[in-house]
């Protein structure tokens, strides 16, 4: 499973880059706003030195809602980089426009999905991701997980190439219940990523094995 950092702040970034896990990111504009990015030029220039850090793709979001208005921000962001992956919305017309991306080329995440419905319009209309949102289902008292494993085993059966990627991922269990469903793709923040190398045996075995070789190592009275 390949694991995507979800954030626009570029510490970040470097951080999962030099940890060598990182495989992806994922942005959207209210990631950008919260690192104080705003303003078109700024934006953009903001996606360059994404790409430059991590030289693997970067989904990068339309703020329009109307086919045209979407075909014109999406071909702009894809002049960015080659690794740039336009991010959609789900809506009829965002449909529409992955399929124009597709046969131009241009790679999309399908973003914004709550149903296997929707991602199954999506990877019809040659979407090379689609990302159900984990977290926001769960916050509805709705099961994430099984969202993500209806998705893997429908496209598992007519063989889409859409690629899953979990979004919305807030914790550990989420992260591993996405490899064992079979997801290609996680995306969370740097924060959760670090909690998968936390675990209370591992702290207590490395402070007995310090405290004995301290004991060791003691000079001989």
């Amino acid at each position: 499973m390949k694991f995507f950092i979800d954030t626009a702040n570029l510490a970040d970034i470097r951080e999962a880059q030099d940890m060598g896990i990182l495989d992806g990111v994922t942005t959207n504009p209210s990631l950008m706003a919260k690192e104080g990015i705003t303003g078109k030029d700024n934006v953009m220039r903001h996606y360059k030195q994404i790409c430059e850090i991590v030289q693997s793709d970067v989904s990068a979001e339309v703020i329009s809602v109307t086919y045209d208005e979407m075909i014109k921000e999406g071909e702009e962001l894809a002049d960015i980089d080659e690794n740039i992956v336009v991010k959609v919305p789900m809506s009829g017309d965002s449909i529409k426009a992955i399929k124009y991306f597709s046969e131009k080329g241009i790679r999309t995440n399908c973003t914004l999905i709550f149903s296997a419905g929707q991602a199954l319009l999506a990877a019809k209309a040659g979407a090379t991701y689609v990302s159900p949102f984990v977290g926001r289902l769960d916050d509805i008292s709705t099961d994430g997980m099984a969202l993500i494993e209806q998705i893997v085993t429908i496209f598992t059966n007519y063989g889409y190439t859409t690629e899953v990627l979990a979004a919305s991922v807030r914790h550990p269990m989420h992260v591993i219940q996405c490899a064992e469903i079979g997801a290609d793709i996680m995306t969370a923040p740097l924060s959760v990523m670090k909690m998968l190398l936390n675990h209370p045996l591992t702290d207590s075995g490395l402070a007995k094995f310090l405290a004995d070789h301290e004991k060791a190592n003691l000079p001989v009275k």
